[in-house]
């Protein structure tokens, strides 16, 4: 029976911490810890709990399904199974994410060098897209060059970033402002979803797996060992950074206040830690961020879709490369002026699906606990993905009133409600 090497398992880890550390990891928790100021620890707690505790959680049941979302979906029934699937590879894949790595990576790294201009952004991201095709056309390569060589140098930089962060004193910390004054906890909580980080291990489950069998792994009980093993390293690993990210943040009121992005705000932290060189740094460190990220989503979607459709995994790769290219020159404040509704609807149903996946055996009909509660979730994920757009002023009275409402979370007492009553039904039937 073949088994992973020590060496092969760090390795996994450090892939999987890796493919989750891109372009939302690292801008969203600084802006919300100058925001949540003198509260920041409260909001890092709930940021934490959707940005490292879901996605490990989604690593592990994925470990029990041989890493497809259709599997631990698939009490939702056949038609809602395909279409949560579907929308989770889509958002996570070429219409978000992989968009974003390279929109942010410029912006960030490489927008002070080359500027801002519509060209200079185009010719950056046919040179990006271009490295991340080459490594996504060989899957089986990816414990290779990611987790042997472009992991280490990625955590290596974020290292030097989180030590710095630490070093450096704050020597002003600010109020709360906005909706972290009075409930900080739930908006760092609501504000982990922008990390896409539990949608993301939704799709990187297979090719962790993948991963796991490029070595020649077959037995079930180690598939699902080594992947537990490697989503405990990522989610260290994560939590160490967001740490750090935060701590960054909470000084950075001198260098950039009432910074409108967290990608502002550590350009002007880098550059006043480090100096001149910091914007070289921050380029190399962005760069690999975001390309490693990009590289494991197109690896996930084409395997996905390859099996879906029967189109083959390399001309895929280059149909969602290209779609990706074109979307990202849309340019940043677009894509996430897009994504916020999408993910907060999206979000609530993935969160039902994945938690209620560890009771399947406590049911007699998983179906008929699972679906009413994941619909009932996504009925109210669609209410708070309105909220956020402009027609929030056509939904009716009574959706400001309701419980939790002001935290974003009005999805989760009804969702509560329905699993209690659907648990009854399930045990009363029996």
């Amino acid at each position: 029976m073949t088994s992973l090497r020590t060496r092969d398992i760090i390795a996994l880890g450090f892939m999987t911490f890796a493919l989750f550390i891109g372009a939302g990891n690292i801008i969203f928790p600084p802006i919300v810890a100058q925001q949540a100021g003198e509260h920041v620890w409260f909001a890092a707690l709930g940021f934490l709990i959707t940005a490292v505790g879901l996605p490990v959680i989604t690593i592990m049941a994925l470990s029990r399904t041989h890493g497809s979302i259709a599997i631990l979906s698939s009490p939702l029934g056949k038609v809602a199974s395909l279409i949560l699937t579907v929308v989770c590879y889509l958002s996570v894949g070429p219409l978000f994410a992989i968009p974003r790595t390279a929109t942010v990576s410029y912006e960030i790294g490489f927008s002070s060098h080359f500027g801002t201009t519509a060209s200079s952004l185009l010719i950056y991201s046919a040179i990006y897209f271009a490295f991340v095709t080459i490594i996504s056309l060989y899957p089986n390569k990816l414990l290779d060059t990611v987790g042997h060589v472009l992991a280490p140098l990625k955590i290596l930089s974020l290292a030097v970033l989180g030590i710095a962060a630490f070093l450096i004193p704050s020597s002003y910390i600010p109020p709360a402002i906005h909706n972290y004054v009075a409930s900080p906890v739930s908006e760092g909580f609501v504000n982990g979803y922008l990390t896409m980080d539990t949608l993301g291990a939704l799709v990187f489950g297979i090719v962790i797996i993948n991963a796991i069998h490029s070595r020649g792994v077959t037995d079930t009980k180690l598939i699902t060992k080594y992947a537990v093993i490697a989503s405990l390293i990522s989610g260290v690993g994560l939590t160490l950074v967001y740490l750090s990210l935060f701590k960054l943040g909470l000084g950075s009121h001198e260098v950039a206040p009432n910074a409108a992005n967290g990608a502002i705000i550590l350009h002007a932290y880098v550059q006043h830690a480090f100096g001149d060189i910091g914007s070289l740094f921050l380029t190399g460190l962005i760069f690999l961020a975001c390309m490693v990220t990009a590289i494991g989503l197109t690896c996930a979607c084409a395997e996905y879709f390859a099996q879906l459709t029967k189109i083959s995994y390399k001309v895929l790769v280059f149909i969602l490369v290209g779609f990706s290219f074109i979307i990202s020159n849309l340019g940043l404040t677009k894509l996430i002026a897009v994504s916020v509704p999408v993910l907060s609807a999206i979000y609530p149903p993935a969160i039902v699906v994945i938690l209620l996946s560890f009771f399947w055996g406590r049911f007699n009909n998983p179906r008929l606990v699972i679906a009413p509660t994941t619909a009932v979730s996504f009925v109210f994920g669609v209410i708070e993905g309105i909220k956020v757009t402009a027609f929030k002023d056509n939904l009716p009275s009574f959706v400001q009133n309701l419980p939790l409402n002001e935290q974003n979370l009005a999805w989760l007492i009804p969702s509560c409600v329905v699993l209690i009553i659907c648990i009854i039904i399930d045990k009363v039937r029996n």
